[in-house]
């Protein structure tokens, strides 16, 4: 699309002109999401949908840390108790366990945490307690 529009051709004709010819060349066909339905067209128009999206695609986040991992937790929690077996638990909650460690030894921005690791093992007979048939 590098030559210029002749005189006394109207704009509107020469770039259906040149989105033509470059479809025929195949020009658009290698482009992400070709023959592919368009994402969200059943959601209600979000004029921040842009930023929206630059933010989920980078994993960038507008909350405080703190408040991320408060949210991170209740995930946790909720994760151990439909856990398929007391590992699976003990998994889950070692992993945010060392995550809340870290937080209260360097507290993160924002509000305060107010979250103490789980006792594992309480919540492992807990799981049990459930699981029993």
């Amino acid at each position: 699309m590098t030559e210029r529009k002749p005189p006394g051709v109207s704009y509107e004709s020469w770039v259906e002109k040149q989105i033509r010819e470059s479809t025929e060349r195949g020009g658009f066909e290698d482009l992400p999401g070709f023959g592919k339905p368009l994402r969200n067209l059943d959601r209600p128009y979000d004029e921040m949908w842009w930023i929206k999206e630059k933010m989920d695609r980078e994993q960038v986040s507008f909350l405080p840390p703190s408040l991320v991992l408060r949210k991170e937790i209740e995930d946790a929690q909720a994760a151990a108790a439909d856990a398929p077996s007391e590992a699976a638990l003990r998994r889950v909650l070692t992993e945010i366990n060392g995550r809340i460690r870290a937080a209260l030894a360097s507290p993160p921005e924002g509000p305060p945490l107010n979250r103490v690791p789980f006792d594992v093992e309480e919540q492992a007979r807990a799981w049990r307690e459930r699981h029993r048939t």
